[in-house]
């Protein structure tokens, strides 16, 4: 038990802080006039749900998390400083750490994943940092957004399919806490239940789903009765996404959308098909560097391509690929000397085994 909790411990560690330098001038800089997305999510950790978007209504794990966080820097902040009143800044600074250590247990996941597919420990650790210097990460875990939570269910989802049978309590929480990240989140039920069933019986998964779906029932009982919502309008506005697509593709046929892509990874971005290329061209391995990347890796890839399109938002929802680039770029890391033509001391060693 020590020894799989410090596999855990020290990549999240290192992620989260990463995570705080990253997204620090975002929490401290950002101007929030701008996104009426925080804006909502500041008014429900205040307990406030009038005035808030339904498509953000329902989402309460983070900003539940973010006040109760808030309550004791409020507190202490009154005793520092008693002549200042607060304002919103304990609220914002809650959810910066939230969101720091929930994005960072993502990473830690992400890492795992790159682990499971055969990269080193080094491998997998650089490309976890690489993907954490995203824009995006920066957003999720400077701002009062809720991104965090959907990203660690997606990096759930993946380990618990690259681990097996061991994983199957990531898949578990993914399929739990999953309905009440994100709403979009049905589309990803089908992948889990594909993917996930070697590492847990689809009557099990089942029945963490339906455990999942009756807290978002309740979430939504709670709120609609509560603020004397519309029970349809929530289904209205699922529709109204559909109008999206046809946005999402025009952006991304634009040079501004096309930028906003490359975004999201950045540089790192050309690395996975550079090594690629000289993969082909040196011809020198009879099994590619990427055989351990399959159809989980490309289903999840598309399944993120309709979240991208039915959001609009194509660089923060295409952040979603994480675990599937890190394992790519992990390998890359891994690999880099026979990619060059150097001389790999130790050969090409498999590291898909964890201690139990």
């Amino acid at each position: 038990m020590g020894a799989r909790f410090r596999r855990w411990l020290l990549p999240w560690l290192l992620a989260v802080a990463a995570l705080a330098n990253l997204a620090y001038p975002m929490y401290v800089h950002y101007d929030f006039t701008h996104s009426p997305d925080t804006r909502s999510y500041l008014r429900m950790a205040a307990g406030r749900f009038d005035g808030v978007r339904v498509t953000h209504r329902y989402r309460v794990l983070v900003p539940a998390a973010a006040a109760l966080v808030a309550a004791p820097i409020t507190r202490a902040y009154a005793q520092v400083w008693p002549q200042r009143p607060a304002g919103q800044w304990p609220l914002r600074f809650a959810f910066y750490l939230v969101n720091c250590l929930v994005l960072g247990a993502a990473g830690a996941c992400w890492y795992h994943g790159a682990r499971m597919a055969g990269a080193s420990v080094l491998g997998a650790a650089l490309a976890m940092l690489a993907v954490l210097t995203s824009r995006w990460a920066g957003y999720a875990a400077g701002l009062p957004l809720t991104d965090s939570l959907y990203l660690l269910v997606v990096g759930l989802g993946y380990y618990a399919i690259r681990r097996g049978p061991a994983g199957r309590w990531a898949l578990l929480a993914a399929l739990v806490v999953g309905p009440l990240a994100k709403e979009s989140f049905l589309m990803l039920v089908p992948w889990l239940l594909w993917f996930g069933r070697h590492s847990l019986a689809w009557p099990r998964q089942l029945l963490a789903l339906a455990a999942g779906l009756a807290l978002l029932f309740t979430v939504h009982w709670v709120i609609d009765t509560q603020f004397e919502a519309p029970a349809m309008q929530s289904v209205a506005n699922a529709w109204e996404h559909v109008d999206n697509i046809t946005y999402s593709l025009r952006r991304a046929a634009s040079a501004k959308g096309l930028g906003e892509l490359l975004s999201i990874f950045g540089l790192f971005t050309v690395v996975v098909p550079v090594a690629f290329w000289l993969e082909t061209r040196k011809q020198r391995h009879s099994v590619s560097i990427f055989n351990t990347l399959g159809w989980a890796e490309s289903s999840l890839l598309l399944i993120v391509a309709l979240h991208m399109l039915l959001s609009g938002d194509l660089g923060r929802m295409g952040y979603l690929t994480a675990p599937v680039f890190c394992s790519a770029l992990a390998l890359v890391f891994t690999h880099w000397r026979p990619l060059l033509g150097l001389r790999h001391a130790g050969g090409l060693q498999s590291h898909q085994r964890e201690a139990q």
